[in-house]
């Protein structure tokens, strides 16, 4: 009996996507376009220097589940923090690689299928920048094969998406492939385990003290969790 109460208890659960790229590619763009927020504009300049978690909810066709939530990870692209993106990369279901159209693949590009391929998550490719003039698409999948990432269209299983974050150009497509990997990889969860997580990244604030960001991945953290 106590083994079917647990059984109800397990239920879909939102995937947590890493984005990753290398620096000025437009992480950190995509997901203020996805947020309609302007982060990218307050970094220090203009380099993200940690791992940033964000959740959205999407409204879908879906009458199961009108709402769909997705936990995204935001790492830096700057080579001197390749710590923090496979520590991102370690905590995520999903990953989404962000090329540049104008650029095509780069150094931590390369680093970033590494981690990838290291961690066996699925990865989606974003070919950003589409709007930008020089942006050429097919060089960016031609540079990914000779780094054995081969996508759909060119015969291989990654999915990949032509956007513009400055446009906001095929987010929503970009979105629903995300639910779609999401579905296929069957995520689950157990809301009624103790709570359990990671912590994504601590901090020493002056007049809160010490605190940290925590991925819960099991349970549900509440008031009383603490006492």
């Amino acid at each position: 009996m106590a083994e079917n109460t647990k059984e109800k208890t397990i239920k879909a659960r939102p995937p947590v996507v890493v984005v990753l790229g290398h620096v000025d590619h437009g992480k950190t763009k995509l997901l203020d376009t996805i947020r309609k927020t302007k982060v990218a504009e307050k970094e220090s300049g203009g380099i993200t220097q940690h791992v940033g978690a964000y959740q959205i909810d999407i409204a879908t066709s879906d009458k199961r589940q009108a709402i769909k939530r997705i936990t995204f990870l935001d790492t830096p692209g700057h080579e001197a923090f390749s710590a923090i993106r496979s520590r991102g990369a370690k905590i995520a279901d999903i990953a989404i690689l962000v090329v540049a159209a104008d650029e095509s693949v780069k150094p931590q590009t390369k680093e970033a299928i590494k981690i990838v391929e290291a961690e066996k998550i699925p990865l989606i490719v974003a070919i950003n920048k589409i709007d930008k003039e020089g942006a050429n698409s097919q060089k960016v999948k031609q540079d990914l094969a000779a780094e054995n990432i081969l996508v759909e269209d060119w015969g291989g299983k990654v999915p990949s998406i032509e956007i513009s974050a400055k446009d906001n150009r095929n987010i929503p497509e970009l979105l629903e492939m995300i639910l779609l990997v999401a579905e296929l990889e069957e995520l689950k969860e157990d809301t009624d385990s103790p709570a359990s997580g990671v912590i994504i990244e601590s901090r020493l604030d002056k007049r809160r003290g010490y605190l940290a960001s925590v991925l819960v991945q099991k349970g549900i953290v509440g008031g009383n969790s603490y006492r």
